[in-house]
């Protein structure tokens, strides 16, 4: 069986948690930041985690991400 093939763009997006979960980062914090306030800016740093009905095809997209 030949080796599977990452996503790149997927691995440069994601990493994995100590607990198994996929971290992200959050959208809408690249332009028009003038509008939002600093308290909204400042909770976009934050990493999250990808949502349970999403980690299915994110693990498809990185075979060797673990566990």
């Amino acid at each position: 069986m030949p080796k599977m093939k990452t996503n790149r763009s997927a691995f440069k997006r994601f990493r994995a948690t100590a607990t198994g979960g996929i971290r992200r980062n959050k959208a809408y914090a690249r332009h028009i930041l003038t509008t939002k306030t600093t308290k909204q800016k400042r909770g976009l740093r934050a990493k999250a985690l990808v949502d349970s009905s999403n980690v299915k095809a994110v693990r498809r997209l990185l075979p060797y991400l673990g566990t």
